[in-house]
C-alpha cells in the first residue's frame, strides 16, 4: 500500500491504536509496522516518529520507545502531495444549488474525489468545471467535499462552495443532525421489522482494506434499519445513519448476517448479481449554512438496482 493510499483510507487523516497486554514492552516502530501494510517500511515509521507524526498519549517519543498497556498511539499521516485537478465537463444530476452549497445525485461507479493514480473522472473534477468555486478546507485533493459515499454507492451528496458553508455542514455531520437515509438490498430474510445496530467499527486487523465490528481501536457506530420490502431470501431495507463511519452500512449488515447484494468486499459470491453494492443514498437533509433553513432532498432508487428489485418481485 502506498503512502497516498494509506492517507486516503485513514479516517480524518489519522490512525489510532490502544495497546493491550500482549503488545506491552514492544518497540513502537516495530508495533506500528505490524499494524500497517507490508509496503510501509520501518524506516518510514521512524521518520514519522522523528517528525512528530506518531505520538503516544499525545507526547512525542523515540523509535525505541517500549509500549505500555493502555498507551494510545496516534499516527497523523502527512497529506500527499497535491495532484493537478483538471475541471471536466461531466454531466451532474443536480438537486439543489446556490452560492453556498450544491447537492448532487452521484451515479454508481463515480469516485468522489481524486487521488494519486486516479486523478480524473471524479465528482470533484465535475464540480470544479460546473461550480468554479469550492471550499478549500479539505485541501487541494478534496475541494468542497464535506462527506463521502463509496464509489459503488449511488445517491445524494452535498458539497460546500466556501469555507464558511463547509464549516457549518461539517459541524452538523459531527453533531449527527444531518438526515441520511439509504436503501439497501441485503441477503436473507431480516427477522425484525425494524431495529438498531449499535456496534463499534474499526479496521480489520487481518485485512487493512476492510473494516469490521471490533472493540479495540474502533469508533462508535450506530445504524437504524426498517424493512421496506421482503422477497423471501432477500430484504430491502431503509437505513438511517446516526454516525458516518467508513463502510458503516456494509459492515453492520454483514455483522448481523445480512450482507449487501453485490458488495465486492463484504458480500456473498452467490445469488443476485449487481455491479457494485445495492446501496443508494436516497435522502439527505441539513440546515442551510447561511440562513438555517432545513432542506431535505430525495433521489429515487437508480435503474440498475430497481431492475434487480423488479426481477425479485416477478420471480
Amino acid at each position: 500500500m502506498s503512502l497516498d493510499k494509506l492517507y486516503e483510507e485513514a479516517e480524518d487523516g489519522t490512525l489510532e491504536w490502544t495497546i493491550d497486554s500482549a503488545a506491552a514492552k514492544e518497540r513502537i516502530d516495530k508495533y506500528v509496522k505490524g499494524q500497517l501494510d507490508e509496503d510501509i517500511s520501518r524506516s518510514q515509521i521512524q521518520l514519522w516518529i522523528e517528525a512528530g507524526n506518531l505520538v503516544v498519549n499525545e507526547t512525542p517519543v523515540k523509535a525505541n520507545y517500549k509500549l505500555a498497556e493502555g498507551d494510545r498511539i496516534v499516527l497523523t499521516i502527512p497529506e500527499p502531495e497535491a495532484v493537478e485537478i483538471v475541471p471536466e465537463d461531466i454531466p451532474l444530476d443536480i438537486y439543489y444549488e446556490d452560492s453556498d452549497v450544491i447537492v448532487v445525485n452521484k451515479a454508481r461507479g463515480m469516485v468522489v474525489h481524486p487521488a494519486p493514480g486516479h486523478a480524473g473522472g471524479t465528482l470533484v473534477n465535475a464540480l470544479m468545471f460546473h461550480c468554479k468555486d469550492l471550499s478549500g478546507i479539505n485541501g487541494e485533493l478534496r475541494p468542497g467535499i464535506v462527506h463521502r459515499i463509496d464509489k459503488d454507492t449511488s445517491g445524494l451528496i452535498m458539497a460546500a462552495k466556501n469555507d464558511k458553508a463547509h464549516a457549518s455542514l461539517a459541524a452538523q455531520l459531527k453533531e449527527h443532525s444531518v438526515t441520511r437515509k439509504y436503501y439497501a438490498l441485503v441477503h436473507g430474510n431480516v427477522s425484525h421489522d425494524q431495529g438498531t445496530v449499535d456496534a463499534p467499527i474499526g479496521r480489520d486487523p487481518h485485512d487493512r482494506k476492510m473494516y469490521t465490528v471490533i472493540d479495540r481501536n474502533s469508533k462508535p457506530a450506530v445504524t437504524h434499519f426498517q424493512v421496506a420490502e421482503r422477497f423471501g431470501d432477500y430484504t430491502l431495507l431503509e437505513l438511517r445513519l446516526e454516525t458516518g463511519r467508513t463502510h458503516q452500512i456494509r459492515v453492520h449488515m454483514k455483522f448481523i448476517g445480512h450482507p449487501l447484494v453485490g458488495d465486492p468486499l463484504y458480500g456473498r459470491s452467490k445469488g443476485v448479481k449487481m455491479n457494485g453494492q445495492a446501496l443508494h443514498a436516497a435522502v439527505l437533509g441539513f440546515e442551510h449554512p447561511a440562513d438555517g433553513r432545513y432542506l431535505e432532498f430525495s433521489a429515487p432508487i437508480p435503474a440498475d438496482m430497481e431492475d434487480v428489485l423488479l426481477a425479485l418481485r416477478n420471480r
